[in-house]
């Protein structure tokens, strides 16, 4: 893309750009709407994770939170600079959250407990240092999609056997935000030229961080439903400030 005023971070570096122009608000922010739209992931990711510390409800589900800042977080620097480095603090991240996802999908039916969090750990770790050495692009993307395929099949077994209707909505607001989420992505992608004559620029990559920040606390409230369920934890989904869900539970003493 065009750039405006000049660059801190100095010439881009990174394997790809979006449809934004670059450097136009500010000489520290290459793309100011794909930066700033990651905020609201990291809030409703901080969100997620007070209540899962508040309630002690697994570690994984912590980590899940945390690794949705971190991805968040990563992506803002990356696109505050367009370095090739800050890009792997961005897509590194994607495939580690996808990991973890992959865990508590599941872990629970896992006969053999420590073989499947070690493996991840170690495939997450090669994935890492390959990925900084390579400058995978459709490889990353094909990638990428294959992990998150692999976590429907478990997602839908969960969808199917939840009979809570307030926890039914969480699935299928996953699969609304999941569903305009990518179509933001793809009018981006595809037609960034006829968008850059527009007078206006919708930035739709800035709509998918924004929608994929809902996309995965939808996923993640869903999961810590799914799993105090299992547990008989006795959950329920209620609403902060009346707007935001989360699930409330009720651990026997004994636990």
């Amino acid at each position: 893309m065009a750039e405006g005023i000049s660059s801190f971070w100095g010439p881009v570096t990174s394997t790809k750009e979006w449809c934004e122009k670059n450097y136009v608000y500010s000489s520290y922010i290459a793309e100011f709407y794909n930066t700033v739209s990651n905020i609201p992931c990291i809030l409703l990711a901080l969100i997620g994770l007070i209540s899962a510390l508040r309630q002690h409800f697994e570690k994984r589900f912590s980590v899940l939170h945390i690794s949705n800042m971190i991805l968040s977080i990563g992506s803002m620097v990356y696109h505050a600079t367009l370095q090739h480095v800050q890009q792997q603090s961005d897509e590194t991240p994607m495939v580690w959250e996808m990991l973890l996802y992959l865990y508590i999908l599941y872990s629970p039916d896992w006969h053999y407990r420590s073989t499947m969090p070690t493996f991840l750990f170690l495939y997450g770790a090669v994935f890492a240092i390959v990925h900084s050495q390579f400058r995978f692009r459709t490889g990353f993307k094909v990638h990428y999609v294959i992990l998150c395929l692999l976590c429907i099949p478990r997602m839908y077994k969960y969808y199917i056997h939840t009979k809570d209707t307030s926890a039914k909505r969480l699935a299928k607001w996953y699969v609304v935000t999941l569903f305009l989420g990518s179509l933001c992505w793809l009018f981006d992608r595809l037609f960034c030229k006829e968008i850059s004559g527009w007078p206006v620029n919708p930035q739709g990559h800035a709509m998918w961080h924004v929608l994929m920040g809902f996309n995965s606390y939808f996923a993640n409230t869903f999961l810590m439903f799914c799993r105090a369920q299992q547990r008989d934890w006795a959950p329920k989904v209620v609403h902060f400030m009346g707007i935001f869900p989360y699930v409330k539970i009720n651990k026997p003493k004994t636990q």
